[in-house]
């Protein structure tokens, strides 16, 4: 009998992330489509709004799709509160529930994961801190961009 739910569920569950994760391309898509400052200024507006709760229910969705149901015990930090928003050891696909519980923050990613299908569209989206890692200086200017989102006095989101 678990062997036949399987059989059935699997494949239902891959139609459903698949669906998932078109609609969140296409929601990253139009919230970037003629995007003013193209990554260089800060997504405002509707486009902000629409990120922070389209992406954020997509990939709550997503992790229930897969079987996760995720509760939050206490407040999470505020953008006032907490430009800064560390989350550690990060070394899993679970960072994205950390980042749908709080809003989709900016990350701190490779720039190669920029071009990526799909999920480059995405990323792209909670406008990254890009680090290059053929660049010497990338540690140095990382850390002043990431300096520089939080000082910006909530004009950019967390950065995670």
């Amino acid at each position: 009998q678990t062997v036949l739910q399987g059989i059935i569920l699997l494949p239902l569950r891959a139609i459903c992330m698949t669906f998932i994760l078109l609609l969140a391309w296409l929601s990253a898509s139009i919230a970037t489509f003629c995007q003013p400052g193209r990554g260089f200024l800060p997504l405002e507006g509707w486009r902000r709004r629409m990120i922070q709760t389209t992406l954020s229910s997509l990939t709550r969705t997503a992790y229930f799709v897969m079987g996760f149901q995720v509760k939050v015990k206490g407040k999470v930090a505020s953008l006032p509160e907490a430009p800064i928003f560390v989350a550690a050891p990060h070394s899993s696909f679970f960072d994205a529930i950390i980042c749908a519980l709080t809003g989709m923050p900016s990350i701190v990613s490779r720039a190669e994961n920029l071009s990526t299908p799909v999920f480059g569209t995405i990323l792209r989206s909670l406008q990254p801190v890009a680090v290059s890692r053929q660049d010497p200086d990338s540690r140095k200017n990382t850390v002043a961009e990431i300096t520089k989102r939080a000082l910006s006095r909530g004009q950019w989101p967390q950065v995670i």
